[in-house]
């Protein structure tokens, strides 16, 4: 392949973005100083090895590996495959396993800009609930169902301060990855009315409560939930390293009680 322009400002870029001197990052890395400045001054050119090393060194995520050994004129190594592809079988039927175990509280499984990839009944039910039936194949993006002001905000009780601590997690994703892709996400969620004010509000008191539940409303029911988000331990693929998967359990007796009531008697549809 021809080496593409931006290896070095990329290297340089990773490196500042980290927060790391010259010297720090050749001692992780384990070369000189002399020499990395030789290769952020362009002035010496990185065999495919030294790309890897530094990339790991700065432990950028697999996606951003790609990108920097392209840019220094290497092919990609790291594969992203579909999550249905045969290859992965052993990784979806782990992710099923963890959908059913979780039953009959919602979990699911979604990718690094939070588009649904997949949810189990209790998940389904959660939703079907809060917004109506939705079609088989409807593409949702959890972010911005959590974020506007006409998917989950309306049964959201405490939306705000829901929303300034994922707006919060949003921003460290796009500091960690520098892609364009997850800051236009970043900059969306921050376009939705009431975000600026919801991020600018005072600090709220410590509860005593140490965790802040989902609070949901409707109907005359009550359901408060809080979340754990689980991640593979030693990916191998762009896709199993940026896949997460978020459980919900239930913050107290009553909210348990409804949803393994749902589970044996599911809530009605309304009428389209």
């Amino acid at each position: 392949m021809s080496k593409q322009p931006g290896f070095a400002s990329r290297l340089r870029w990773w490196r500042n973005h980290k927060g790391l001197s010259q010297l720090e990052l050749a001692a992780r890395a384990g070369i000189s100083q002399r020499h990395l400045s030789f290769l952020e001054l362009e002035r010496a050119t990185p065999s495919r090895e030294m790309v890897l090393r530094l990339a790991e060194a700065l432990d950028i995520p697999l996606r951003q590996q790609n990108a920097l050994l392209v840019a220094a004129g290497y092919a990609a190594i790291w594969r992203q495959t579909n999550l249905g592809a045969p290859e992965l079988a052993q990784v979806q039927q782990a992710l099923d396993y963890m959908l059913d175990q979780q039953e009959p509280f919602p979990v699911v499984a979604v990718d690094r800009h939070w588009t649904l990839l997949k949810a189990n009944k209790g998940a389904a039910r959660l939703v079907e609930f809060l917004v109506g039936p939705l079609a088989p194949d409807t593409a949702i993006n959890m972010a911005d169902a959590l974020v506007a002001p006409d998917v989950l905000r309306p049964h959201l009780l405490n939306w705000a301060e829901v929303t300034r601590y994922f707006i919060r997690s949003v921003e460290a994703d796009a500091a960690a990855d520098g892609t364009a892709e997850t800051a236009v996400l970043l900059e969306r969620l921050m376009a939705y009315p009431g975000v600026p004010a919801a991020l600018n509000a005072p600090a709220s008191e410590p509860s005593a409560i140490p965790i802040l539940p989902m609070h949901f409303r409707k109907a005359g029911i009550d359901l408060r939930l809080f979340t754990t988000l689980a991640t593979l331990g030693t990916p191998h693929d762009i896709t199993l390293q940026e896949l997460r998967v978020e459980s919900f359990f239930p913050m107290d007796d009553s909210t348990a009680k409804t949803l393994r009531s749902w589970a044996a008697n599911p809530p009605s549809r309304p009428r389209p």
